[in-house]
Order: C-alpha cells, then sequence, then structure tokens
C-alpha cells in the first residue's frame, strides 16, 4: 500500500466534515488494503503556511489503522483545542503529515496542499 492511500484517506475524512457527505469506502478499503484492519496508532498534523494548523494524535493503538487515520484526522481539523475548526479555504491551502507508528518505529509521509500559494 502506498503511502498516498492513506494521505488520502486523512484528506477524504476532512471532506465527508466540510462536504457533509460520507465519501469513504470502507468495505472497499479493507478488502484491497488488509493492512489497514490492524491496529495501529498515528498522528496527523496540519500545516497552513507551513505552520501548524491542527493536530491530534493516538497515544496507543486502539483502533484500526483506518479507524485511527480517519479520527485523527477529524480531531486535527475541527477539534483541536488550540485552533477553530479548519474552514473550505483554509483546507485547499493545507498541508497533511501523517505519522504511522508501528513497532519498527515512525514513519511519517506529507501531503502538498490542493492549491499551492502563488
Amino acid at each position: 500500500m502506498s503511502k498516498s492511500v492513506l494521505l488520502t484517506i486523512a484528506r477524504q475524512s476532512i471532506e465527508e466534515v466540510l462536504q457533509a457527505e460520507r465519501s469513504i469506502n470502507r468495505e472497499t478499503l479493507l478488502q484491497e488494503y488488509p493492512i489497514l484492519n490492524q491496529p495501529m496508532a498515528t498522528e496527523i498534523t496540519l500545516y497552513l503556511n507551513n505552520k501548524i494548523r491542527g493536530n491530534s494524535k493516538s497515544e496507543s493503538p486502539q483502533r484500526s489503522l483506518l479507524d485511527d487515520i480517519i479520527h485523527n484526522a477529524k480531531i486535527a481539523a475541527f477539534q483541536d483545542e488550540n485552533f477553530d475548526p479548519l474552514v473550505t479555504s483554509e483546507y485547499l491551502h493545507t498541508a497533511i503529515e501523517l505519522t504511522l507508528f508501528s513497532a519498527e518505529g515512525p514513519l511519517s509521509h506529507k501531503s502538498d496542499p490542493i492549491l499551492k500559494d502563488q
């Protein structure tokens, strides 16, 4: 499974809230990528203009990888106590960093914003 699949899940999790509709097909993802059903802790950090705009981290692997990414993406975007909830205009310029806490150690991947500043 590629890092882009994981980052896409994080991005779609935020979009589900902004668009008020479900877009993540959990059954298909779990069939295609069985590892998403394994317990794993994650951290999602959002960046706007290279500054942290939201963060959520699991302390231990209590949920499946899929559920943990979805949970932490939504918490980072809309419930981080240090920030107001993310709005669409900010989201379009937000980069997402996903860190997986595996037995081999932390693995981190970062996406580019949908719209890059000129």
